[in-house]
């Protein structure tokens, strides 16, 4: 009589293990799920964001205490300009390039290294070891190439936000205007631009512009482009090109709140962080940057120096909130301060 009472128990205790298993699967596995991670195992079992933050405030190196520093400035600007906070719609997020396999949110930023991370997201993202510079620069800029946040369900967009690490990277506001207007307005190769922007700001700015002026619009000058700009009928007709939009209008900092904001005055040094705290840093190295080309502030300054007081407040004020959120000065060579 007793054998079934035993049988009964032992039955009892398989189901009870059985129960915890499962139980023990679904903790320890729903990270891993939730992470939207879809390439296999990551060498590490923090992501990018907990890579970040498992450090103790008490022994930060002085570069975790550099970018501390920018979060908080930036927290407390947002808090002293932004009176009320807004929903982020799908329109917002259509810069924010997304890394499933890493858990990374990289919200790019043209004239500020973008070709190149985006080159570099292209070797993490895809199957291709290639060197990032390998890359033709156009590819990188193929619509479609990498996925945006824009592309997710409501859903995974707050998972991603709540559980990736978001980085962006920034520039001194005028180096980066200056360098889009030399890109983009005085080389013979960027036809498109010309037709598509620069007859335009030479039949509302130029008087008696030639015709020759008129229909191929390749001689645009930064006064007038800068005149394009602080006029308040360029934005009511429609939003400013990507190439010259505020930052704080193309990735939204006050309402997406970034891990890593990354500058384009350090940018290896930042680049390199973002790519250890997501444990790739020696599967593939940030691109170095070509310093014979760069926009330095002795160059932007003698581009200014033509644009009259007026115009230059203007245009401050036009980009004052990038100036303020990533904390730059206000240029020594503006002359109506």
């Amino acid at each position: 009589m007793r054998k079934p009472k035993i049988n009964r128990m032992a039955l009892a205790m398989c189901l009870g293990s059985f129960v915890m298993l499962i139980f023990y699967f679904q903790n320890h596995l729903k990270p891993a799920q939730d992470s939207g991670q879809a390439r296999g195992p990551r060498k590490s079992v923090r992501s990018p964001l907990q890579a970040l933050y498992t450090t103790d405030p008490t022994e930060l190196s002085p570069l975790q205490l550099m970018h501390q520093s920018r979060r908080d400035l930036l927290e407390d600007v947002c808090h002293s300009y932004t009176n009320k906070r807004r929903v982020l719609i799908p329109e917002d997020l259509k810069h924010l390039i997304v890394d499933d396999h890493h858990g990374l949110l990289y919200c790019y930023v043209p004239k500020v290294a973008c070709t190149n991370w985006k080159r570099v997201l292209m070797v993490l993202t895809g199957d291709t070891q290639r060197d990032p510079l390998q890359i033709p620069a156009n590819e990188a800029h193929v619509p479609g190439t990498l996925r945006t946040l824009s592309e997710y369900s409501t859903s995974e967009i707050n998972q991603r936000l709540r559980t990736y690490l978001k980085f962006v990277f920034v520039r001194e506001p005028f180096e980066r205007l200056v360098s889009a207007y030399r890109n983009k307005f005085t080389r013979s190769y960027n036809t498109a631009f010309h037709k598509r922007y620069g007859t335009k700001i030479i039949q509302r700015h130029r008087a008696e512009a030639s015709p020759e002026a008129l229909e191929r619009g390749d001689d645009v000058s930064f006064s007038e482009f800068v005149r394009y700009l602080v006029d308040p009928g360029t934005q009511r007709e429609e939003p400013f090109n990507e190439h010259w939009e505020r930052v704080h209008s193309l990735c939204h900092p006050c309402l997406i709140h970034y891990n890593i904001i990354g500058k384009y005055e350090t940018l290896q040094q930042d680049s390199s962080y973002v790519l250890k705290l997501a444990g790739v840093d020696d599967e593939v190295t940030f691109p170095s940057s070509a310093k014979s080309t760069r926009t330095t502030a002795d160059m932007v300054a003698s581009y200014f120096k033509d644009i009259s007081l007026a115009y230059q407040k203007k245009l401050y004020n036009l980009y004052k909130m990038d100036f303020l959120l990533f904390n730059y000065s206000m240029p020594a060579y503006l002359k109506f301060t």
